[in-house]
């Protein structure tokens, strides 16, 4: 998966949790909770669909990588 695919993946299943979310407007190092005013249950169905699209088993020990834009472009741009 490239990093642009990556994003594209990050969009789609924020769209229904968070549908105003802006992925271009969230300052590099800003978390996704922060920055998108995404609750604790928000980032849980995140991860949930993350998981979901991508068909990957998303362990709950990774959770933490996916907390910002960078970290979850190169989670999801890497084998794990």
């Amino acid at each position: 998966m490239t990093e642009e695919q990556a994003r594209e993946v990050m969009r789609t299943v924020l769209r229904p949790i968070a549908p105003e979310a802006d992925l271009d407007s969230v300052v590099a190092g800003e978390t996704l909770q922060e920055a998108l005013d995404l609750d604790s249950i928000d980032f849980l169905q995140f991860v949930a669909g993350l998981a979901e699209v991508t068909r990957r088993d998303i362990p709950e020990r990774d959770y933490a990588q996916l907390s910002t834009v960078e970290g979850c472009v190169d989670y999801l741009t890497t084998s794990h």
